[in-house]
């Protein structure tokens, strides 16, 4: 009897064993069956991302990205399912659409674009007054009070061009504007438009108005707008080409939003001589502002506002603006930092004249060093 439940047990055990074996084989067939499908999908050749332009029955004319167009089958199974506008895949060899591109929700631009809602305040900016309560006028007051410009009977600028030289304050008159009325705030460099993008330029600047309405109130704020819009006498390469799409695609937008919508362009530029006169035709940026490097009084101010939480000691200001004639408001905070330095240098827990005037100096020579990588 012993030996028939040894028998049992061993038979009970060697079944549990092969049973094992068996998942564990199980197992290791679909892991070689999931990397042999996922090698064979990493062998398969890319497929052309493609616009639709127009449908003909079971043909297509597609746009790639460089513009170049071409009439194409459409694969039996797609047929019916695509219609012109969509972004569909196309095979490499003879262009043959073989799917379609779900819209995305998120846009490409938004990955390099800044949107916020910023928290700079008027109280940070210094020496600009005429030029805040201008851009009150023309961009807080339509978007916090329409009905006032309904009840007048006038239409408010759609937008604004701010210009001057480096560092006057531009970018912190669009941030604050932002903050004050509680809108979104979209930052882009024309410059980055053009050389991250081409080929994609006028999508993107279409992209960016459509975000900005989806994010209303909204101001877009583009700087460095010149790299997009300077007048061009002859178009020649295919880059020159696709800047003028693209500003040309700016345009169309500018044209198409309404002024009393809730969305505001504000610009910006160091080159206001060089811009396209298109630009500036009254219904676009109606509103044209200079923002100049500021006098004496505006420089005092701007002290002020970087120096009030300082420990300062013994300090001179009229001596200090004596030698900032010609500085920007970045400037001046350069200035105040790298005088907070020299005193940390000199394990002092206070700053005094002396700094201001190293600083100064130091200011002054990294500007004519820039200068001179520039024009020399």
């Amino acid at each position: 009897m012993d030996t028939d439940v040894r028998d049992s047990s061993v038979n009970v055990g060697s079944e549990n064993n092969n049973y094992t074996l068996e998942i564990e084989n199980n197992a290791l067939r679909t892991t070689i069956s999931h990397f042999k499908n996922e090698l064979d999908r990493l062998k398969s050749p890319p497929l052309i991302v493609c616009d639709v332009v127009s449908i003909f029955g079971d043909r297509a004319i597609i746009k790639l990205s460089n513009n170049n167009r071409f009439f194409v089958n459409i694969l039996k199974d797609m047929q019916g399912k695509i219609k012109a506008g969509d972004r569909v895949l196309a095979e490499q060899k003879f262009l043959n659409i073989v799917d379609r591109l779900e819209e995305s929700k998120k846009y490409n631009v938004e990955l390099f674009l800044s949107i916020k809602k910023p928290n700079v305040s008027w109280k940070e900016i210094g020496g600009l007054s005429d030029q805040i309560n201008e851009l009150r006028e023309v961009v807080e007051l339509p978007l916090k009070n329409k009905k006032l410009f309904d009840k007048i009977g006038i239409v408010p600028p759609k937008g604004v061009l701010l210009y001057g030289p480096p560092g006057s304050g531009k970018t912190l008159l669009a941030k604050a504007v932002a903050n004050s009325t509680k809108a979104s705030f979209i930052e882009i460099v024309g410059s980055e438009l053009v050389q991250k993008f081409i080929g994609e330029g006028a999508k993107l600047v279409k992209d960016i108005f459509k975000i900005a309405k989806e994010k209303a109130p909204c101001i877009i704020f583009i700087d460095e707008i010149d790299a997009i819009a300077a007048e061009r006498l002859d178009v020649g390469t295919s880059g020159e080409r696709e800047v003028q799409r693209t500003f040309m695609q700016l345009l169309a937008e500018l044209d198409g939003f309404k002024p009393s919508g809730d969305v505001k362009i504000i610009c910006a530029t160091n080159r206001i001589d060089i811009l396209d006169p298109a630009l500036l035709r009254p219904g676009r940026l109606d509103r044209i502002i200079e923002i100049p490097f500021p006098d004496k009084l505006s420089r005092k101010e701007i002290f002020k506002i970087h120096t009030k939480s300082m420990n300062l000691k013994n300090i001179d200001f009229n001596a200090i603006l004596d030698l900032t004639g010609g500085f920007s408001g970045a400037e001046i905070r350069s200035t105040c930092t790298e005088a907070g330095y020299f005193a940390i240098r000199e394990n002092r827990f206070y700053i005094k004249q002396e700094d201001f005037v190293l600083a100064i100096q130091k200011v002054n020579t990294i500007e004519k060093e820039d200068c001179g990588g520039m024009f020399g």
